[in-house]
C-alpha cells in the first residue's frame, strides 16, 4: 500500500514535464511535503532541464528557477549529462533527449570532442549530423567518430544484409536452374508448376516427373545496379540507408554496382562500394546544392544493357540544374528498358519535403516516384528485378510511409 505521504506517480510526471515551476502547486494536489522527486529523479529533472528549460544559464539550479542545469562549456559536464541521460531514460528516450540537445541548443560542438563521443547512443539522426560535421572533426575525435559511424552501421547491417541478399538472389534465381540436383536449392514453385499435369486425384498429391534446381554460383554479372544520391542535407538519412544498400548489392556476386552521389557536382563512389560501408559515408558531402539532370547523365553512360540494369534515383527532387534535361534523360533511359526508380527518401521517418510538381512528371513518364522505408527495400528491390508491375509495387510498399508520392 501507497504511504500517505509518497507522492502520486502521476503527479511525478507531470512535475518531470513541466518543470521546477510546477512544484509547490503540484506538491500541495499530493496532500504532502513539497518535494515530489527522490534524489534518482532529481537527476533526471536536471538533465531534462539542460534542454527543455528556455530559461537556463550554465550552472546549478533547477527548471524554471532563472539558474538551469544547464550543460555549459564544460565537456566533463557534458559527458556527465549524458552519461545521467542514458543511466535513467528508455533508449528510444535517450535518441529524441539527444537530437533535441543538438537542435534546441545549438551544441553541435558536442558531436567534436571524444569525451563525449564516448557517451553518445549512435542513432541516424545523431550520425546523420555527425556526417554532416565531419569535415570540422578535430583529429583527436576522428577515431571516435568513426567508431560511433561504424557502430550504426554495423547495426543496420546485421538488419538489412540477409533479407537483402535474398529477395536479389531469389528474383535473379527464378528463371535460372541447374541440372545438378540438390535439396536446399529446389525451386519448389516451379516443380510444382511444371508437374500440375501430374496430380494423381485419388492419392491427392502430385508426382512429379522432374524437379528444378537453381544455381548455386553465378560466372557472370546478372544486372547492373547504379544507385544516383542525393547529397543534400534533408536526405542524410537516406544516404545512410543507401551506402549501405550499395555495399550489399557489391558484396552480391550477380550485381555489378555503381554508387554516385551529387550535390551540383558529381562524385563517383564505386570503388568504396565493395568495402566497408563507412568509407561511403565519409566520401558523402551533405549539403549543398543539386544538379540532378548532371548526375543522372553522368550515370547513363553506365548502361549497356538496358534491359538488365537497374537505376534508382533517390532525391528530394528539387533540381537546381535544368528540370526539363532531367525529365529527358529519364525518359530516355525508361524507354530504352532501364528499370528506373526515384525514391524521394529511404528512411523510416517518413517522406521529407520534396518537389511535388516534379515528381508528378517523373511519374507521368512511367517511373513511380515515391518513399520506401527500409523493412520495405528487399520487396522493392526484388520486385523490380522480377520485372513485377513498378507503379503496383510501389503503391504496396509506400502504405508504409502513409503518403504518396
Amino acid at each position: 500500500m501507497q504511504d500517505a505521504h509518497e507522492p502520486d506517480s502521476r503527479l511525478k510526471r507531470w512535475r518531470l514535464m513541466l518543470g521546477q515551476s510546477s512544484e509547490q502547486n503540484l506538491a500541495g494536489l499530493g496532500g504532502g511535503g513539497k518535494t515530489l522527486l527522490n534524489d534518482e529523479e532529481t537527476i533526471m529533472d536536471a538533465a531534462l532541464a539542460a534542454i527543455y528549460d528556455d530559461r537556463l544559464e550554465t550552472t546549478g539550479g533547477g527548471r524554471g528557477s532563472g539558474r538551469g542545469a544547464g550543460l555549459g562549456p564544460s565537456y566533463p559536464n557534458i559527458a556527465k549529462w549524458l552519461a545521467d541521460i542514458r543511466s535513467y531514460f528508455p533508449v528510444d528516450v535517450v535518441s529524441v533527449i539527444q537530437n533535441d540537445a543538438i537542435q534546441r541548443k545549438g551544441l553541435k560542438q558536442l558531436l567534436l570532442e571524444p569525451e563525449t563521443l564516448s557517451h553518445i547512443k549512435p542513432d541516424i539522426g545523431m550520425v546523420s549530423t555527425l556526417l554532416g560535421l565531419k569535415d570540422m572533426i578535430p583529429k583527436k575525435s576522428k577515431e571516435q567518430a568513426r567508431a560511433l559511424v561504424k557502430a550504426l552501421v554495423d547495426e543496420i547491417m546485421k538488419n538489412m544484409e540477409q533479407s537483402l541478399r535474398q529477395a536479389v538472389t531469389g528474383a535473379l534465381n527464378r528463371r535460372r536452374h541447374s541440372p545438378l540436383p540438390s535439396l536446399p536449392n529446389t525451386d519448389w514453385k516451379t516443380t510444382i508448376r511444371k508437374n500440375l499435369k501430374n496430380y494423381q486425384r485419388e492419392k491427392k498429391r502430385i508426382i512429379p516427373e522432374r524437379f528444378y534446381f537453381f544455381e548455386n554460383r553465378r560466372t557472370s554479372k546478372d544486372w547492373r545496379v547504379i544507385i544516383d544520391m542525393d547529397q543534400s542535407g534533408s536526405m542524410a538519412d537516406s544516404i545512410i540507408y543507401a551506402s549501405i544498400m550499395g555495399s550489399i548489392f557489391a558484396s552480391i556476386p550477380a550485381l555489378e554496382t555503381r554508387i554516385v552521389a551529387f550535390d551540383t557536382e558529381v562524385a563517383d563512389l564505386t570503388e568504396r562500394c565493395g568495402a566497408d560501408p563507412v568509407d561511403i559515408l565519409f566520401g558523402v558531402q551533405l549539403g549543398g546544392g543539386t544538379d540532378i539532370n548532371k548526375s543522372v547523365k553522368y550515370c547513363a553512360q553506365f548502361v549497356e544493357n538496358p534491359k538488365k540494369t537497374l537505376f534508382i534515383l533517390i532525391s528530394d527532387l528539387y533540381e537546381g540544374g535544368v528540370a526539363a534535361g532531367l525529365l529527358r534523360q529519364l525518359r530516355h533511359l525508361k524507354e530504352s528498358g532501364v528499370t528506373v526508380l526515384a525514391l524521394l527518401a529511404l528512411s523510416d521517418a517518413g517522406i521529407p519535403s520534396y518537389d511535388e510538381g516534379l515528381a508528378r512528371k517523373i511519374s507521368e513518364l512511367g517511373i513511380p516516384s515515391f518513399g520506401c522505408t527500409p523493412a520495405k527495400l528487399p520487396e522493392l528491390i526484388g520486385g523490380a528485378l522480377k520485372g513485377d508491375d513498378l507503379h503496383a509495387l510501389a503503391e504496396r510498399v509506400k502504405a508504409a510511409y502513409g503518403k504518396k508520392g
